[in-house]
């Protein structure tokens, strides 16, 4: 029998986001935090079978902890998918319950999938069997017309009865027809006493609570209710609250300052050079590492014009941040 890995804390997480949280995003945040659990984009699990693994999958030692979500809704390809994912080192398997766009619908998973509990049972009964890691779940509260009190309880009782431990809970709604993927971020209402509920409810569960959180001080209040938190858009848009989360959820002296961050990102240019890497990959991440102090606009245009010329390495950081700094004095 395969040896269990603990699992990773989730008292802190970066939502997996698309086109967003590549290995470069994530390595950009781990010189923010060293803690928090890092997740990558959906990737569906037939990519993961059939595709380009080592590009799929591919990530830095660095990175973790670091989680992998994947999408599907047929066991058997979610079972090999998520066993190659744990050969590639990732320290969780996430199941996508949580997407509403058309494209995901159409392939039969996403958030679609909490109106058939008995399907995703299945597939995490099956990853379950197949890895050494924990397997979670991300969804919603509900979806359209269903009864968030009583449907919700129903998903995760019958999920939880296939092993799964933790589940990352969106505290909105998904509309599956009439509204977009973005409109879905936001017009559904955030309801985050659901959750506690669903905490209370399930008291022997690990309960994380996504959605709407703005920040890391702000999420510190949802601890009294659940068991960690998750935010997404505002860690992306606005990294540096990330430099507070070692310092705020475990325990840290001190939180990093840009100065150190930049030197990291000197580092990491430096690497992406030497192996080719082209610096867009890693500087449309980065854009908002001064969001709200005076120099910002500065740092964002020097990125985005010289990475258009072709800058490459550390000096396109070097001088960013000089102009910035310059701009704010």
């Amino acid at each position: 029998m395969t040896q269990k890995r603990e699992a990773v804390a989730h008292r802190f997480c970066v939502a997996p986001m698309m086109d967003w949280t590549d290995r470069w995003c994530r390595r950009f945040h781990r010189l923010l935090t060293r803690n928090a659990l890092l997740y990558t984009e959906m990737l569906h699990a037939n990519a993961v079978v059939h595709g380009d693994r080592r590009h799929l999958l591919g990530h830095d030692a660095q990175e973790h902890p670091v989680a992998v979500q994947l999408g599907g809704s047929e066991p058997a390809v979610l079972a090999e998918a998520a066993r190659i994912c744990a050969g590639f080192g990732y320290d969780e398997i996430n199941l996508n319950v949580g997407c509403p766009s058309e494209r995901v619908q159409s392939g039969a998973f996403g958030a679609c999938l909490m109106a058939t509990p008995d399907t995703v049972a299945e597939c995490v009964e099956a990853m379950l069997a197949a890895v050494p890691v924990p397997v979670t779940v991300k969804h919603r509260i509900g979806i359209d017309d269903q009864d968030s009190e009583v449907d919700l309880h129903r998903f995760v009782q019958r999920v939880a009865e296939a092993g799964c431990r933790t589940f990352v809970v969106h505290a909105r709604k998904a509309w599956l027809k009439g509204l977009s993927p973005a409109a879905n971020r936001d017009v559904p209402p955030l309801d985050y006493a659901r959750v506690y509920r669903l905490k209370q409810e399930f008291p022997e569960l690990e309960i994380i609570v996504n959605g709407g959180i703005q920040g890391a001080e702000e999420g510190l209040g949802h601890l009294q209710a659940v068991d960690g938190v998750m935010l997404g858009r505002a860690a992306y848009y606005r990294p540096f609250e990330l430099a507070q989360v070692d310092r705020l959820y475990y325990g840290a002296d001190r939180d990093p300052d840009h100065a150190e961050v930049i030197d990291g990102l000197v580092a990491l240019a430096e690497e992406m050079c030497s192996r080719g890497i082209p610096m867009v990959r890693l500087t449309r991440h980065i854009l908002g590492l001064f969001h709200g102090t005076p120099g910002a606009r500065h740092w964002r245009r020097v990125l985005t014009e010289e990475v258009r010329r072709g800058a490459c390495g550390p000096e396109l950081i070097e001088w960013a941040v000089g102009s910035c700094l310059r701009r704010s004095a």
